[in-house]
């Protein structure tokens, strides 16, 4: 018997009929013997329908009137869910954040998750029935309710995973798994069958859309083994798990990218101690995401900053620059929306040289120029102009020969 949490996303619920194919999936696994919880989404489009509504009736809400409202959308699938599974013969129990206490932070729409009170989900389970819970939703110590974020469904499944000491936490999605690209831009795109917290987490961050960042974040550090996979299929996913000695023999695992970019350059930036710090303080405390970050080299007491924010928050990111500028006597404050990040990810970068060369010959080749680099151990991202990220992806993915069996490795492996 094991402990198994299961989520799915909203278009796994988005209607009735595929609310009761999913609750026919958890009783298959409830039947087998094993204690299954269930986190989902709200049914496919509400969130966003919640989400205009809020702006129709306001461009600027309060943002924790706004949590009051877009996180109502999953509690009609949790009792849609579990009244399903108790038509075919499955007890089952739903509840909202508050009654179970998943506390977190007051950061209104982006709260992160400081505990789970796991006790009467504990008992419910026990008790031979199904806990079916409601993702995305949050609570702070003064009682109020919170979101998580997009994705947020992901890293409630991964947060109650790790309070429960589930075996493996499985997320269901409209796609069979994580790929080795986009599937839509290169059709030989191939399913990867395990990939490793620091690769997925990369691959999260830089744009790939199959699992949230901090659901990644969390699964690595309570050790949470992740499943992905599909709602509409009954085929073995992508295992998320900690690194394995073979994960380092494949030079990159993957290409990603990242059209959410919007690019802010500040010209004849005073060059002086601190100056970073004045600049990127204002955008931290207003909880705008600094990405890549350029500094040019000083010439005549000046130096030009640039840095990439989510397109999303580029309006307010502006807001504070400008005034951060204006007191400054920065020259010139200029933003490019039409950019995208373009990323390859995997393990093999951290003891195998000649990787970056040959990213930037190829973009070479295809007459993409870069705009700006940023590496980690195991990832190489470059900014381009948006027009070309099509282009870009189908040529890395082929030069590192991705839609082959066996992908890009190392001579060793060779």
């Amino acid at each position: 018997m094991a402990v198994i949490v299961q989520k799915y996303g909203g278009t796994s619920v988005g209607t009735v009929d595929r609310i009761r194919n999913v609750a026919q999936r958890v009783a298959k696994r409830w039947r087998e013997g094993h204690k299954v919880a269930v986190v989902v989404s709200a049914m496919a489009g509400e969130t966003n329908r919640l989400i205009q509504l809020v702006h129709d009736t306001c461009s600027t809400p309060n943002m924790r009137e706004y949590d009051v409202v877009i996180s109502t959308g999953e509690q009609v699938t949790i009792g849609l869910m579990a009244i399903a599974l108790e038509a075919i013969g499955v007890p089952a129990e739903s509840f909202m954040a508050h009654q179970i206490r998943i506390l977190t932070d007051s950061v209104h729409s982006k709260a992160r998750i400081l505990d789970v009170e796991s006790s009467r989900l504990q008992a419910t389970l026990q008790n031979g029935k199904v806990a079916v819970i409601a993702g995305f939703q949050g609570l702070d110590r003064q009682g109020d309710v919170t979101t998580l974020g997009r994705g947020g469904s992901d890293l409630t499944a991964v947060a109650i995973a790790a309070a429960l000491g589930a075996d493996v936490c499985e997320i269901y999605t409209d796609v069979e798994g994580v790929f080795t690209t986009d599937p839509n831009i290169c059709s030989n795109a191939r399913k990867i069958d395990r990939i490793s917290y620091d690769e997925m987490l990369e691959m999260a961050s830089l744009g790939a859309k199959v699992l949230q960042t901090r659901s990644v974040e969390f699964a690595k550090k309570y050790g949470v083994p992740i499943h992905v996979l599909s709602s509409f299929v009954e085929k073995t996913g992508t295992y998320v798990v900690k690194e394995e000695p073979a994960m380092e023999k494949v030079l990159v695992s993957s290409v990603t990218y990242n059209r959410d970019e919007a690019k802010i350059s500040l010209r004849k930036v005073p060059d002086r101690p601190g100056i970073a710090a004045k600049v990127f303080t204002p955008l931290a405390e207003a909880n705008i995401v600094v990405d890549m970050i350029i500094q040019n080299i000083s010439r005549e007491g000046y130096t030009d900053l640039t840095f990439t924010v989510p397109k999303s928050e580029l309006a307010r990111a502006l807001e504070i620059i400008r005034a951060t500028a204006e007191e400054m006597k920065v020259a010139e404050v200029l933003t490019d929306e039409h950019v995208s990040k373009v990323s390859i990810v995997g393990l093999g970068m951290k003891t195998h040289a000649g990787v970056a060369a040959k990213m930037f010959d190829t973009l070479a080749k295809e007459g993409i120029n870069i705009q700006m680099i940023s590496t980690s151990e195991i990832k190489i991202s470059c900014v381009i102009q948006d027009k070309y990220t099509e282009l870009a992806v189908r040529a890395l993915h082929d030069a590192f020969q991705l839609g082959e069996e066996g992908g890009s490795v190392s001579q060793e492996r060779l």
